[in-house]
């Protein structure tokens, strides 16, 4: 009987759950996989999975009249053991209400729910802690998406019509967060200052984000000179195929948010950029080479486990002292761009 995976938490944290996918599959055969609607396409390609079931908690599953209907679909499916590394009641219930016979989840609120309990490791980072949930501590299951050659094709028709060729450079910058507090505000001016190297050679800009960053992206794009190769690719992609353009970058510069965990599935470099949070919290970099920058000695920092939507004291300094020129010198080590002599 087929292995069942839920995991509806946020889009990092889907990406973060592929080394658990690898695990399980390694030992049960490819996995069926409940999960959101946008982070569906991403899961639908990868090795591990059999099937993805789209669970639109928010949207037309919401409430208890949704759940109960997942669980009477997942319940037909005769499931012989579910795996929930997300601690939610929601996804707890709906394991239990679908009657599979095997549940296995983390110690917490509701580990009444399952029928084995594991201990999540506190330290570490979070793709390591998940695959806890299966017994294994290897590094033989990194992070991993796939995307498939149609993905590539529209990314490189993309980056074609900004006269940016297979050969050429990219630096990707992801200027979203759905955190307002872990939005780093000199974007614009680290496109200007990449800008100035393309004229001899650097990279070109790539801005990578959804509908929601269009606005940034064009103000990010427009801060480089004529000369300068950029394209604003926020909105223009789907989420597989931002995966696909990440992956064709040479370094990625990120806030604390999705883009990190996707440039790490994607075997990309990583610059990544932690205010009100740390990356203690397990969610930073895993490749030995990544970057991760903040400002240390802050008394305020961390304020939360997320970030909250703007700087409680007001004056944002955990992203503000972050200097776009030390942003840029990491790129130059990440060996992205060219120094400057």
């Amino acid at each position: 009987m087929p292995t069942l995976l839920i995991q509806t938490a946020f889009l990092g944290d889907v990406v973060l759950t592929t080394p658990l996918l690898s695990a399980l599959a390694a030992r049960h055969g490819p996995v069926d996989v409940v999960t959101t609607p946008i982070a569906a396409p991403l899961l639908e390609t990868h090795p591990a999975v059999r099937r993805v079931i789209p669970y639109d908690k928010r949207g037309n599953d919401r409430g208890w009249r949704g759940l109960r209907g997942m669980a009477r679909r997942l319940a037909g499916e005769r499931f012989e053991r579910a795996y929930l590394p997300h601690r939610s009641l929601r996804s707890a219930a709906l394991a239990f209400l679908a009657r599979i016979p095997a549940r296995i989840g983390f110690s917490g609120s509701w580990s009444f729910l399952y029928t084995e309990v594991r201990r999540k490791p506190a330290e570490g980072h979070e793709s390591d802690r998940l695959l806890a949930l299966a017994d294994v501590r290897s590094e033989a299951y990194p992070p991993q998406l796939l995307p498939t050659p149609e993905d590539r094709r529209v990314v490189a028709e993309l980056l074609s019509g900004a006269a940016i060729g297979p050969r050429d450079q990219i630096v990707a910058l992801a200027p979203g967060s759905i955190w307002g507090s872990k939005r780093w505000p000199y974007y614009p001016d680290l496109a200007a200052r990449l800008g100035e190297r393309a004229g001899a050679g650097g990279a070109a800009v790539v801005v990578v984000g959804g509908k929601d960053d269009v606005a940034l992206g064009d103000q990010i794009v427009s801060a480089i000179r004529p000369s300068g190769r950029a394209v604003n690719a926020c909105g223009r992609l789907t989420l597989r195929q931002s995966a696909a353009l990440i992956g064709r970058a040479s370094a990625l510069v990120t806030n604390d948010s999705a883009p990190l965990h996707l440039a790490t599935a994607m075997n990309t470099p990583v610059v990544a950029l932690f205010g009100p949070t740390l990356t203690e919290f397990g969610f930073g970099p895993l490749r030995a080479g990544d970057v991760a920058l903040g400002i240390d000695g802050l008394p305020c920092r961390p304020c939360s486990s997320h970030g909250p939507s703007s700087c409680p004291l007001g004056h944002h300094r955990c992203m503000r002292d972050l200097r776009p020129e030390v942003v840029t010198a990491a790129i130059e080590e990440a060996g992205a761009v060219h120094r400057r002599s």
